[in-house]
């Protein structure tokens, strides 16, 4: 138990939800502030650095047996500088010594515990460790007694060590000479290859357990179906999707998805939600069913995008960045059920039905007998199952919920802004498209509180306060792209300024001599090396993320300057192809460079029904570089959506809405009707978009 009673440490002056959990620990913590690295180096002692995040099951487990031990304190306090980081307010600390961890350990996770010298040179790494003894892992209390006797009696080769893991570190990052070109065709569908010899054709997803959901994957194959229309891609992209979504990933009463799956059934989730997988997976979902029709991926997107408003969007209009995993200390309590209690709440007749359809027995499939909710099928009544889910939500909205990490992360939210725009233009529901600019205008006005660097953005707020930390380069990035999607949803040019001021500052700042992107700016925090990594993580690379953005703006405005940055930077993707798991957002983006990209732009008078089915069916064009513009024909005087150079030189046609398409250089015949337009570009649900109307309550509709 937490002794909130204690007198709190510095960490009680924090804005970030993690550090707060740990403001009343005995332990004496710093955050990562220079005045930490004089304290030790004044005392003459070692640091800890301690990295996690406020939804992390295990990052809760250390500090319940550790931090919080009165004993542990009385020994770590006086022979070590102990820094407290949180790794999303701090990603360039993170990953610095993440490829410290990986170099020492050969693997990675959070918590990450890191020894490090004065000047922040690692020396010893590793990630969970034990208050008792367990599988053979040394303790928490073993490792620094025998961290402080290193340090006193072997320094010279801690410090050698540590200088060759600077350098390790130094020296690892992927790169790209200039020369290079994007990754051709031939390479991309090579990747398709590679990704179908790891796919699991049994359960859905690649590799074993613990099974991720690959979000950005799952796009690429997305995009290189369209371009290609290979059945394997479109094979493991509904292989995959159908089984995270019928399993106990996917949070079957509220909507949402838990970050990943223990087992490689997609049975028992980590059950913390993460901001950044569910406005991923709202995408996917929503591309899955543009390509498609499937029922099951238009019920998905749309509870998932009401899980971003219902659970996640903040009084101020932004999206949390976390639940917690855990809640009343017990990992999973909010989310699981007996039999027993199905029966209590349901009745004997419904509690029995729903257990069935359900997957919910008498052994369990989590822990203490408890089943985590599926539905592996339809239910054969659709009616009875919505009223069963009814009182089931009722009944657990009485429990105590999980925590909610309150902070708003700029990228997290760049890709929620994205994900809602177009969820409500293709699915007819505004209140996306709404919550989706109320969620700009916060990360607009808020997060870049100095008026004479308009491009410049702060990683976090809470309760509408911006925090102190810079930005870093996939907060420029994924704001920037989900801007821009903001723009073709609404015709407003004033998101194309924003992001054109974002795009200044990524390359002013960010860009390295290659012509690729750092993870900090140019004039950032100073660690022990420069991060820089085109290879996705749990969400997409700001390198690759930078790119994208960049060939959207250029299509949108014309910049040739825009283009050509683009071009540079998606020369990785010719390296990163090898990789294809670990490169999907980059490897998106190669499709979109070969695609055109292809122009879209739609005219018209802004209330006439005829420029909004022009602009559905716009948004359901599956080609991987669609970019659509949207504003008023040129004949009439000129406006602000003028400054928006795709929509230069475009007058209706006899005064009524229409559509132009472009495509490398090269334009079609201009359109008044859907029809028209969808026999000129790939847009297989056109008529349904053309003439849809807001959602039925119906799921399967």
């Amino acid at each position: 138990m937490v002794d909130n009673d204690r007198v709190p440490n510095r960490l009680a002056k924090s804005s970030s939800p993690y550090l707060l959990q740990h403001a009343h620990n005995p332990v004496d913590w710093w955050e990562w502030v220079p005045e930490a690295f004089e304290e030790a180096r004044r005392r003459d002692v070692p640091i800890l650095v301690s990295i996690g995040y406020s939804a992390c099951h295990w990052c809760h487990v250390m500090a319940h047996e550790s931090f919080e031990d009165t004993d542990t304190a009385d020994y770590l306090n006086p022979r070590f500088v102990a820094i407290k980081v949180d790794r999303e307010e701090r990603p360039d600390v993170d990953a610095v010594y993440m490829a410290a961890t990986q170099a020492m350990t050969g693997q990675g996770g959070w918590p990450m515990t890191v020894f490090v010298d004065h000047d922040g040179h690692p020396f010893y790494a590793g990630t969970y460790f034990p208050r008792e003894p367990r599988g053979g892992m040394p303790t928490f209390r073993q490792l620094l007694v025998a961290v402080d006797d290193a340090w006193r009696t072997k320094r010279g080769e801690l410090e050698a060590g540590a200088a060759r893991i600077v350098e390790a570190v130094r020296e690892s990052t992927l790169r790209t000479s200039s020369t290079n070109a994007p990754a051709s065709e031939e390479q991309l569908d090579a990747c398709v290859d590679t990704l179908a010899g790891g796919y699991d054709g049994v359960r859905g997803g690649f590799g074993t357990a613990p099974k991720f959901p690959p979000s950005m994957v799952i796009e690429f194959l997305l995009r290189n179906h369209a371009r290609t229309a290979d059945p394997r891609a479109m094979s493991m992209v509904e292989g995959t999707c159908e089984a995270m979504a019928r399993g106990g990933m996917y949070d079957q009463l509220a909507g949402g998805f838990a970050r990943y799956s223990v087992d490689a059934d997609w049975v028992v989730p980590h059950f913390e939600k993460m901001l950044y997988d569910n406005a991923l997976l709202l995408r996917v979902y929503l591309h899955w069913w543009r390509a498609t029709g499937s029922a099951l991926a238009r019920r998905v997107a749309l509870e998932t995008a009401d899980f971003l408003l219902d659970d996640l969007r903040t009084p101020e209009g932004g999206f949390a960045s976390a639940l917690d995993a855990d809640s009343e200390g017990v990992e999973g309590r909010y989310y699981s059920w007996t039999p027993g209690q199905l029966h209590e709440v349901l009745g004997a007749d419904d509690g029995a039905w729903v257990a069935n359809i359900c997957d919910v027995t008498a052994s369990g499939t989590f822990e203490e007998g408890a089943s985590v909710l599926q539905l592996r099928r339809d239910p054969d009544d659709w009616t009875r199952w919505l009223a069963c889910k009814g009182q089931l939500q009722v009944a657990r909205q009485e429990r105590v919920a999980p925590g909610r990490d309150d902070k708003i992360v700029a990228a997290w939210n760049g890709l929620a802004i994205a994900a809602l725009a177009e969820t409500g233009v293709l699915l007819a529901e505004p209140k996306y498209v709404e919550a989706a600019i109320r969620a700009a205008v916060l990360v607009r006005d808020v997060h870049r509180p100095d008026p004479l660097r308009p491009g410049r953005i702060r990683r976090v707020s809470r309760d509408g306060v911006v925090g102190a930390h810079a930005g870093v380069l996939d907060d420029h990035a994924c704001v920037a792209e989900g801007i821009l999607t903001l723009y073709s949803a609404t015709g407003d040019a004033q998101w194309i300024d924003f992001a054109g001021e974002l795009l200044d500052e990524i390359l002013e700042h960010y860009r390295d001599s290659d012509g690729g992107f750092f993870d900090v700016a140019d004039d950032g925090p100073v660690l022990i090396s420069r991060p820089q990594d085109p290879t996705d993580n749990a969400s997409p690379s700001g390198w690759t993320a930078a790119a994208g953005a960049l060939l959207t703006y250029a299509a949108l405005t014309g910049s040739q300057r825009h283009r050509d940055a683009a071009e540079s930077a998606l020369a990785i993707t010719s390296t990163l192809s090898a990789h294809p798991r670990f490169a999907g957002w980059g490897l998106s983006m190669a499709e979109a460079w070969i695609d055109g990209p292809r122009e879209i732009a739609i005219v018209g008078a802004p209330e006439d029904p005829a420029r909004a089915a022009l602009h559905r069916v716009a948004f359901g064009v599956t080609a991987p570089g669609a970019v659509v513009a949207v504003g008023t024909p040129t004949e009439e005087p000129a406006t602000s959506d003028q400054r928006v150079g795709l929509l230069q030189d475009r007058p209706s046609l006899d005064g009524v809405s229409t559509a132009y398409v472009c495509r490398q250089f090269t334009c079609l015949a201009p359109v008044t009707s859907a029809a028209d337009l969808a026999a000129q570009v790939n847009c297989p649900r056109w008529e349904e978009l053309a003439y849809s109307q807001p959602r039925a309550r119906n799921p399967r509709a």
